[in-house]
């Protein structure tokens, strides 16, 4: 049976796609509130949105890291169930199978960037969502740096969660904040 919390878009989203609970279970994530209040942090002229804090967190830790020669840039932040929905439907109308695409894809409501404080990061003419993004300078400053500012690396090698190593894919925790 799934969750009681989980909402009728949620639910619904899983029927369509092909989702049953025995392919998220083993993964132990939590549901993921969808937030409510967002703001706009523009990155080479696209608007991403983030709640609030984390994109006060952000900045802030941008600029830490430009101060140390170190250029970060957004490639994606929050997400809404239905796009993540989306995302998954993409996959399976090109012919991937649902077990595959749940393996680097969060289930929609399952996925940090629903909260407005994951963020992808990347670096100019680097490396963007791949696993070479940890060969990287910013990855070594993100990863002495970022819980100076509330983020956490959020899929390690050989994460509790079954998914693949995401150097790339930082999410923002208020409670880890130095600051």
């Amino acid at each position: 049976m799934l969750e009681s919390s989980m909402s009728a878009q949620v639910i619904s989203l899983f029927e369509e796609l092909g989702i049953c609970e025995s392919k998220i279970a083993h993964r132990r994530l939590p549901l993921q509130p969808e937030a409510s209040e967002l703001i706009e942090v523009f990155e080479d002229k696209r608007a991403h949105q983030l709640s609030p804090k984390a994109a006060t967190a952000w900045d802030a830790m941008k600029d830490a890291a430009g101060e140390a020669g170190v250029s970060l840039r957004l490639v994606s932040a929050f997400r809404s169930v239905a796009y993540q929905g989306e995302l998954i439907r993409r996959k399976l109308n090109r012919g991937e199978k649902i077990e595959s695409i749940l393996r680097v894809n969060a289930a929609p409501g399952y996925s940090e960037h629903h909260t407005g404080n994951a963020v992808d990061v990347t670096v100019n003419d680097g490396p963007q969502l791949t696993e070479e993004f940890e060969e990287t300078q910013a990855f070594r400053w993100l990863t002495t740096h970022a819980s100076c500012y509330g983020f956490r690396l959020s899929y390690p090698r050989d994460n509790p969660y079954g998914y693949k190593y995401e150097p790339w894919h930082w999410c923002f925790n208020p409670n880890l904040s130095g600051r």
